[in-house]
Formats: structure tokens, C-alpha cells, sequence
């Protein structure tokens, strides 16, 4: 059986139903390797950062806690395709100021020696005041309402930073990855500039659900056949994908059965974006979480399968209108 040198010794045998043994960095750079990759090719100047003046903290949290005017066409798309973008959704001073800060609690973690990985942090909004006005915020929250006609509890936050020269995202939809006993979930992408293709955008294959194609795959916790087996049986359907590049601004939403994905990092900048997940109030925890759902009783502290997913780090953040 084939080894992968970043899957924690405990999790390389026996059935997936088996806690991460790792911690969440960990997880990041094993998930990764499990992606198919053509050939690196020389990097190019990413777009920057926004050009505007940083926006001030105070003026972060009264857009956060401002309704977005999502129209009837956004959440039918939603409905139909299990994803969807939405322009102007944080406005270019904000991003600036959650990029700034975000960059720092990056290097806090990781130090400035980490190219060609894929880091990452949770539950920033534990211990920062910025990102917890964004992990709570009321603007966000009820698009996620909105989308899933329910009042929503957040799972967790995330700040993903796809570094220079870092390769693809496997093809994956979360279902599998959250321990969660609903397929009532969404996560909201927040990029930290401009994404242009060559910084990999999240891409989205086209189909609010399209896991019976996929029936009979095995999951490889090891190598890339199950990322090579999704793109092979999709382009065998004339499944369409949506990877067009993400504007200043334009926050994207992805439901549990969104098949998603995202190209190498092909640029000097850092591929930043926030990310912050969530499920349905009421929902329950399955009854066997994998391996697959990492760290996830840091998100869920306290909570036990078959039990409620309800713990005090899950509060409710948005409320179906």
C-alpha cells in the first residue's frame, strides 16, 4: 500500500471512520498533496493588494453589520448550481484592512518561510476582534440564511493562504469533510484581492448535486486517484465548471455538495481569502465522523456523534427572513 509521508502514522491504516491524529496545519498539507498537478511553470507578478486607503476598524464593523441586497436570480442560482457569486459584498477598503491584519496573523503563525505551501488558521475569531466582526457578522450571516432557508450557526472561521508556487486544491465537496448530519451548509469565500486565473480561483463544477456521478469511488488518503477519477468522470458527463477570476469585493458562497476545486498558485503573491462555514440550526453530528473532517471537535467542543452540533463556540449568526 502506498505511503503518504504527511498523513499522521494513525490514520494510514484502518477504515476512514478514525479521528486526525494530526493537528489542523497538518491536515492542510496532506489535503493538498492529494491533488493531481501538471508541471510547474515560472511565476508572475500577482495583482496586489487593493489600491485604496486601508478601511479603519470601526468602519469594517458597520458594513459587516449591513444587510446585502441579495436578489430572487442570486438565490435561485444558489439553488441550482449549490454555489454562487456575489459582487461588492465587502467593499476594497475593507478588504485592505482584513488583508493587512490577516497577513499578520499569518506570519505570527508561520513565519515569512513558506513557499510553495498551503497555510492556514481557525478560529481566529476566538482571540481577534477584527475577525471576529467578520466570523459574527450579521451581513454575511444572513446570506448564508438566505441561501439555505434556515437560521444558520457557524461552524468555524478560516484564513486559507495558497502561497506562491503552491499546486491545486483536490476536487472535494465539504458533505464529506464536516461531521455534520445535514447537507444544509455553506461557506462563504472572502478574497483578500483580486483573484486573476493564474492565482487559482476556487472553481465550481456546475449542478446542485453531483455525487452520483461519483458513485463507487473510493476516497485515497494517500495519493491523487480519487482527485484524477472526479475530473475524469466529470468531463465524461460534460460537467461544466465555473473558474473565472474573482473581482475586489466579490465573496462567492458554496453549498455542502458544491464539487470544488482551485488551480496552482502560479504567481509571487499569496492566494489569501477568508473563509467561514455555516450549517443549520438543529443540525446533529453524524454518527461516525472521519479523519477527513480534521480538528473538528475544536469546532464542536463538547458535542458527540448522534448529539446536537449547538456548543458555545456555535452560535446563531444568521436568521432566515
Amino acid at each position: 500500500m502506498a505511503v503518504n509521508p504527511l498523513l499522521p502514522e494513525a490514520n494510514r491504516d484502518g477504515a476512514l471512520e478514525q479521528d486526525w491524529a494530526g493537528d489542523d496545519q497538518q491536515w492542510w498539507d496532506w489535503y493538498v498533496s492529494l491533488a493531481s498537478n501538471d508541471a510547474a511553470t515560472p511565476l508572475v507578478d500577482g495583482p496586489g493588494l487593493p489600491d485604496v486607503p486601508p478601511a479603519d476598524d470601526a468602519e469594517v464593523a458597520v458594513l459587516l453589520d449591513t444587510a446585502y441586497e441579495l436578489t430572487p436570480e442570486d438565490v435561485q442560482h444558489f439553488r441550482e448550481q449549490s454555489f454562487v457569486k456575489l459582487p461588492g459584498v465587502l467593499t476594497p477598503g475593507v478588504v485592505r484592512r482584513l488583508a493587512d491584519r490577516l497577513a499578520e496573523l499569518l506570519t505570527a503563525e508561520h513565519g515569512d518561510d513558506t513557499a510553495g505551501r498551503f497555510t492556514a488558521l481557525e478560529q481566529m475569531w476566538q482571540h481577534d476582534p477584527l475577525m471576529r466582526e467578520v466570523a459574527l457578522s450579521s451581513r454575511l450571516g444572513a446570506i448564508a440564511a438566505a441561501l439555505l432557508d434556515t437560521d444558520v450557526r457557524i461552524y468555524h472561521d478560516n484564513a486559507l493562504s495558497k502561497e506562491p508556487g503552491c499546486g491545486r486544491t483536490p476536487w472535494h465537496h465539504d458533505a464529506e469533510h464536516f461531521p455534520l448530519a445535514t447537507l444544509s451548509a455553506v461557506t462563504a469565500w472572502m478574497p483578500m484581492s483580486a483573484i486573476p486565473a493564474a492565482m487559482g480561483p476556487l472553481s465550481f463544477a456546475r449542478g446542485a448535486d453531483l455525487r452520483p456521478l461519483l458513485d463507487g469511488l473510493v476516497f485515497d488518503r494517500a495519493g491523487t486517484s480519487y482527485d484524477e477519477a472526479v475530473s475524469a468522470r466529470f468531463a465524461a458527463a460534460g460537467v461544466q465548471v465555473e473558474d473565472g477570476p474573482y473581482a475586489v469585493g466579490e465573496v462567492s458562497f458554496h453549498g455542502a455538495t458544491c464539487f470544488h476545486t482551485a488551480g496552482r498558485n502560479n504567481t509571487t503573491q499569496p492566494r489569501r481569502a477568508l473563509a467561514t462555514t455555516y450549517f443549520a440550526d438543529g443540525a446533529r453530528v453524524v454518527a461516525s465522523p472521519t479523519m477527513i473532517s480534521g480538528t473538528w471537535q475544536e469546532f464542536l467542543p463538547g458535542a458527540v456523534p448522534n448529539g446536537p452540533a449547538a456548543t458555545a463556540l456555535n452560535p446563531v449568526v444568521g436568521r432566515r427572513g
